[in-house]
C-alpha cells in the first residue's frame, strides 16, 4: 500500500472523530504486516484525561484482533476537519508504537498542502525504552 493511499484512509477516519471540545479532528490509518489496515480517530471526553488519540485507537483495535506486526501509520488532522498542518503523534502514542514496532516503522504525516512527510519511529522517539529492552532483565 502506498503512503498516499494510507493517508487517504486516515483522512476518511477523521470523519469519525468525536471532538466537541477542541474541534480538532484527527484520523489515523495503521498498516499491518499482512496488509490489513485499521483506522482510528480521536475521541474526546469532558474530563479530558480519558481522551484517546487516533493513533492509539487504531493500534488498540489491531492488537485486540491479534495483530502484532506493523509496517506504517498515516496521521492527519485539523480544526473542524480541515487539514491545516502536520499532526505528528504525541509522546504517549509514540511510546505505544514503540511497544509494538521496530525502529524502521514508518510514520506519515500530512499537511494542508497535500504533501506527506515521512519519519521512522527511531527518528521520532530516539533513545526509547522498548518491550525488548524490558524483557532482557
Amino acid at each position: 500500500m502506498t503512503p498516499e493511499k494510507l493517508m487517504e484512509l486516515a483522512v476518511e477516519a477523521m470523519g469519525h472523530s468525536y471532538s466537541p471540545y477542541s474541534g480538532y479532528k484527527v484520523g489515523a490509518a495503521l498498516l499491518c504486516g499482512d496488509g490489513t489496515v485499521y483506522q482510528g480517530c480521536n475521541m474526546e471526553n469532558a474530563s479530558f484525561s480519558p481522551t484517546i488519540c487516533a493513533e492509539r485507537t487504531a493500534f488498540f483495535k489491531a492488537v485486540y484482533d491479534g495483530h502484532r506486526d506493523f509496517k506504517a501509520i498515516a496521521v492527519c488532522g485539523g480544526k473542524n476537519g480541515v487539514i491545516t498542518g502536520a499532526f505528528p503523534p504525541c509522546g504517549v502514542c509514540r511510546q505505544v508504537m514503540r511497544e509494538f514496532c521496530r525502529d524502521d516503522f514508518m510514520i506519515y504525516t500530512g499537511g494542508g498542502d497535500g504533501k506527506l512527510s515521512a519519519y521512522t519511529l527511531a527518528e521520532l522517539l530516539p533513545q526509547s525504552f522498548s518491550a525488548q529492552e524490558h524483557m532482557k532483565g
